[in-house]
């Protein structure tokens, strides 16, 4: 009997292909961002992009801006600012490195209040072409598509419910809008992303939200107190450490049978394998945790956290779901 060569898989191949590219894309955007001047370009290219893409959807980037610095007052600048920033700020909090270096587009990262004044602009800029058409609408989209894609998942409503890396509040108050009987708590690292998370809420006149500075992944709050913990669009810019530490953080927050769920980006979603070096280039240049994110086994590290195994859930083009019920 003559002994039959095996036969070529074809799509064995082109994955091999289409991954050996993509490393490829990584080692050559990586090399370029390492060269400060050329990082430094990309930077204010992709800030000035966003700008751009706010105005041409009716968010007018600096009117809103500067209507929150005044707070619709005279002044630039409101003074009451500093004293809600007094007041958010946890004197005993540790910032760890990784969230003092540069973010998307801001030296300070999160630690100021010109990144903290612009997180609500650049949101409606950066999900506006998730669908065609979208447009201004495509923030709020995205979130009801995260709250569409968890809730059938959950076996009860969630009484306490924990908002991680909250930001400016807009993840919290749509938590809150879907669990409207829950008493929802937000979490952030910086004092000046909360002073406005506070101030939104008081001026929408919600249901009052506990907020909380500290660390995701050293929250200091009590073990077994949320029956809901979730993250919106945080674990992205974590380092493949912090995020294995907030995992664990959240396994010990939930009560027995919570839930972890997370909403972030999809990294088997073809738009970033097809992304083009340049536009590559300009994400990177703001998001410095972006290969960590995308080589970590999310599955693997939040059921070695103490989870059963998540699921997954594409909510929009680029963006999935993953819930996990504490064992």
């Amino acid at each position: 009997m003559t002994a039959t060569a095996p036969t070529a898989n074809p799509s064995s191949t082109i994955d091999k292909s289409n991954s050996l590219s993509a490393r490829m894309a990584t080692r050559l955007v990586n090399s370029i961002l390492a060269i400060k001047p050329v990082y430094n370009v990309a930077k204010t290219r992709a800030r000035n992009m966003m700008i751009q893409r706010a105005e041409s959807i009716g968010v007018y980037w600096h009117q809103e801006v500067e209507a929150l610095r005044s707070r619709g007052g005279e002044a630039e600048f409101s003074p009451q600012w500093e004293a809600d920033l007094a007041a958010m700020t946890n004197p005993n909090v540790q910032y760890p490195e990784y969230f003092l270096q540069s973010f998307h587009a801001y030296e300070e990262g999160n630690m100021g209040w010109l990144p903290a004044m612009e997180v609500e602009v650049a949101a409606y800029a950066v999900h506006a072409r998730i669908w065609p058409g979208a447009d201004a609408e495509g923030d709020a989209r995205l979130r009801r598509s995260y709250h569409e894609a968890l809730k059938p998942q959950l076996a009860h409503e969630p009484k306490d419910v924990l908002d991680l890396a909250c930001s400016v509040g807009m993840s919290t108050a749509a938590l809150q809008e879907a669990f409207p009987q829950a008493n929802v708590t937000g979490l952030d690292l910086s004092p000046y992303f909360l002073a406005i998370a506070k101030y939104r809420a008081q001026a929408q006149a919600q249901k009052p939200i506990h907020w909380v500075h500290a660390a995701a992944e050293a929250t200091g709050l009590p073990s077994a107190s949320f029956d809901l913990v979730s993250a919106h669009l945080l674990f992205h810019e974590l380092p493949q450490d912090a995020a294995i530490a907030v995992f664990q953080e959240a396994r010990r927050l939930l009560r027995p049978g919570g839930y972890l769920a997370i909403m972030d980006m999809n990294p088997q979603s073809e738009i970033y394998a097809k992304m083009p070096p340049y536009i590559l280039t300009l994400l990177k240049s703001t998001e410095p945790c972006l290969d960590e994110y995308f080589a970590l086994d999310i599955e693997q590290a939040i059921e070695d956290a103490g989870f059963e195994r998540p699921t997954m859930t594409c909510n929009t083009p680029r963006h999935r779901t993953v819930v996990a019920r504490a064992r």
